[in-house]
């Protein structure tokens, strides 16, 4: 009975598997000719434009030799004839290439020589005047050459004209022939279409007819016995007498389900201890396992390394009784990773026997995304802490500067000046009036240097207005001391007369990143004209820095590496995210520069 069940099991699925192959396959066929045909017919239709096209240019070309041969007529200069000449030249020879092209084909112009015995026939009566044509334009050539004052050519422009009307006349008809045919191409193409597209619905009509219907009659009714049978089950477990009869049924079936699973699943049977009794031919061919023993653990199959078959077989061990669900992971021989997602299912294939289902499924592309993602993340988490270092490290190397800037100021500018005062004070002789009054006026003038400098010093550590008066006034102090400092005109406009006063933080957070815009437009985008525009709404700061600088392409602006270079930018960026507001930049090459600061009010 079981070599039968697996028999007629094993046939319907080799017949309904013939019926979807011939069915997929007729499919495939009708596309792939339909689409074949198709474009064999627009390739050709390709060729007919194309033909077209250079048929029409020959009566442009007839007509422009005509023009050409009576402006050479005309002309009087010598050069002027010399250029027409060269001009009919060129016109002859492609007027003769495309004429031949035409009736033989070419390959330079993309020709083929197809023509129908209809068009062949035009050409034949077209020929006399086409020759009689180029004869009378090569004569004028030659007559022309010599360059002699006075030629008579008016026989041959005569014949020109007489023979060009016939020609261009001839010449419509081949045209109009031309896309007459190719117009019937079209047509024929179009029911060649609809007959393909009639034969193709008729095969998806006979495979729904023929396969897919009856199919699906055969799964309905194999659902409805296999509902029926489970009714007719739950009627037995009443009656001890056929509980045994009704379990040897299930083990056979479930024999037979297993080899439509061993070809479709990765699927094996082990015992409670782990041991291999059957591996799916589908496993063994993943895992690439032909052959096992009684002694084989499925841990072994599995993977090659001790700790993995030790969570393997742990997993076995824990859930023989109540069954599993989960990951695990395993390395091939080949120490090839390989994930997979495993069902554990306790089973009773007969008395005083119990076996471990295990139905998998390869997830390993996707896990080892999931890895690769997190993996990325990490190495973009590093990235972002080893740029934090490096941007704390330039903020700190920036403020040594700063100071040994400051330092330095003080040293040679202040201080030197400091020390003259007081060598010119001590220098003074007060029996000379003639030349302590000299010495005085230069210590006034001395003083008042040492004073813009301190001045300058203190303006740039932290300007006056600033901490007294607000942002407004600050800006507007900064913009008028480094037109004077730099020489460039620099504006500072309140568009809404904001005067509001912000804490200390943001106040002079708003202050150095205007400060380090302006100083980038003066020092690296060589403005002369800069605009710092401040405006306010009742939720929002708004300061805008506009310069007629050469511009940059913002998206290629990076820190560089260790921190060398580009960090303004980076401290702009750090500086208005510390105070909560948001900064924009705009710009485009030869064409300036706008940076606007946005902060919550």
């Amino acid at each position: 009975m079981s070599t039968k069940v697996t028999s007629l099991d094993q046939n319907t699925f080799n017949r309904l598997r013939k019926l979807y192959i011939i069915a997929l396959s007729a499919i495939a066929v009708s596309v792939i000719v339909s689409q074949i045909l198709v474009r064999i017919y627009i390739r050709d239709q390709q060729d007919d434009a194309r033909t077209i096209n250079i048929a029409g240019r020959q009566r442009m070309l007839s007509q422009q030799l005509t023009k050409q041969v009576l402006l050479l007529n005309t002309n009087t200069s010598s050069e002027e004839k010399y250029l027409q000449r060269k001009n009919i030249q060129e016109t002859l020879q492609t007027w003769t290439v495309s004429h031949y092209a035409l009736q033989e084909g070419s390959d330079s112009l993309q020709l083929n020589n197809h023509n129908s015995e209809t068009i062949e026939k035009m050409f034949l009566e077209i020929q006399p005047y086409f020759e009689e044509i180029q004869t009378s334009v090569k004569k004028i050539l030659e007559k022309t050459a010599k360059n002699q004052p006075e030629v008579n050519i008016q026989a041959e422009v005569n014949d020109i004209l007489a023979n060009e009307t016939f020609f261009l006349k001839k010449m419509d008809s081949i045209v109009n022939q031309y896309d007459e045919e190719a117009t019937r191409k079209v047509e024929k193409l179009e029911r060649l279409e609809v007959i393909l597209l009639i034969i193709t619905l008729t095969i998806l009509l006979a495979e729904f007819l023929f396969i897919f219907w009856p199919a699906a009659k055969r799964t309905k009714q194999t659902i409805k016995r296999l509902l029926d049978s489970e009714e007719n089950a739950r009627k037995m477990a009443f009656n001890a007498d056929k509980l045994s009869q009704e379990k040897e049924r299930s083990v056979k079936q479930l024999k037979a389900l297993s080899l439509v699973m061993e070809q479709t699943l990765l699927f094996a049977r082990i015992t409670p201890e782990g041991f291999l009794v059957h591996l799916g031919n589908k496993f063994s061919s993943k895992v690439n396992y032909r052959s096992f023993s009684a002694n084989t653990k499925f841990s072994e199959v599995i993977s090659s390394r001790e700790k993995e078959q030790e969570i393997i077989e742990n997993v076995i061990i824990n859930h023989q009784n109540t069954g599993w669900q989960g990951e695990i992971k395993g390395t091939l021989p080949n120490e090839e990773p390989i994930w997979l997602e495993m069902s554990l299912i306790p089973y009773h294939p007969g008395e005083q026997k119990e076996e471990l289902l295990l139905i998998c499924f390869d997830i390993t592309e996707r896990k080892l995304a999931k890895l690769q993602i997190e993996k990325l993340n990490k190495e973009r988490f590093e990235a972002q802490i080893d740029q934090q270092k490096t941007l704390s490290a330039k903020i700190i190397e920036n403020q040594e500067k700063e100071q040994n800037r400051i330092a330095k100021d003080i040293h040679d500018g202040i201080g030197q000046m400091l020390t003259g005062l007081k060598f010119n004070i001590e220098s003074i002789n007060p029996e000379n009036i003639e030349k302590t009054t000299e010495k005085v006026s230069h210590l006034k003038e001395l003083t008042a240097n040492i004073i813009k400098g301190v001045r300058t010093a203190t303006f740039n550590l932290a300007p006056p207005e600033l901490t007294d008066h607000g942002i407004a006034p600050a800006l507007t102090k900064l913009c008028i001391e480094l037109a004077k400092f730099t020489g460039e005109n620099i504006v500072f406009v309140n568009k809404t007369d904001f005067s509001e006063r912000l804490d200390s933080l943001t106040e002079i957070n708003i202050y150095r990143i205007t400060q380090e815009a302006v100083n980038n437009a003066i020092k690296y985008a060589s403005a002369s004209h800069i605009i710092v525009t401040v405006s306010h709404s009742k939720d929002l700061l708004s300061i805008t820095i506009d310069d007629n600088g050469k511009g940059f392409e913002p998206e290629k602006i990076t820190p560089r590496k260790n921190g060398e270079g580009g960090m303004g930018l980076t401290f702009m960026k750090e500086r208005i995210n510390y105070i909560n507001g948001r900064l924009f930049m705009t710009s485009t090459p030869g064409k300036g520069t706008r940076i606007t600061i946005n902060v919550p009010l």
